[in-house]
């Protein structure tokens, strides 16, 4: 018996803490085919055949001016990119990763010898009401955002992300 109980105590030591409770992906007709973000007005908006289904008040890098051009400018990037990743396990409770850098954004950075940086992600934790910028490049929202547009977004989604 004791080594029964050893062995369900190391089972449950490896097991992490927590589950995420990441939400499911809505049915295909129902999710957007495109992300649209203005970083001017600090707004996203979700598509679906160009209209518009969600609209979401967002939360940019610390020096939100610019395109993003190396690791630690702080800046979220400007241009074309997809939503490459689905982190349900996200510090910032949920995050879906943008595609950057892309080719350009590698080269540019390639001829001024610096690193492009990576790891933006459209992600939650920003506290409701909130209008500060926060992030060190990613593009934020509330965790009930997150939830919303989790389900809403299936990887692959394209998302321009507008000066």
């Amino acid at each position: 018996m004791r080594v029964g109980l050893l062995a369900v105590f190391s089972l449950a030591i490896s097991l992490p803490c927590s589950v995420s409770a990441a939400p499911d992906l809505a049915p295909k007709s129902e999710q957007a085919d495109a992300i649209r973000v203005f970083k001017s007005t600090r707004r996203m908006e979700l598509l679906r055949e160009g209209k518009v289904l969600r609209g979401y008040r967002i939360a940019l890098g610390d020096a939100p001016v610019g395109h993003k051009r190396q690791q630690g400018d702080e800046r979220t990037p400007e241009g074309d990119y997809r939503i490459a990743y689905r982190n349900p396990n996200s510090r910032f409770h949920l995050s879906l990763r943008v595609s950057y850098p892309n080719r350009l954004d590698r080269e540019q950075a390639r001829k001024r010898g610096v690193d492009p940086g990576g790891d933006i992600m459209i992600h939650g934790s920003t506290p409701p009401g909130s209008t500060r910028d926060w992030t060190d490049g990613c593009i934020a929202v509330t965790n009930a955002q997150i939830e919303e547009i989790w389900r809403l977004v299936p990887i692959g989604t394209p998302i321009r992300i507008n000066p």
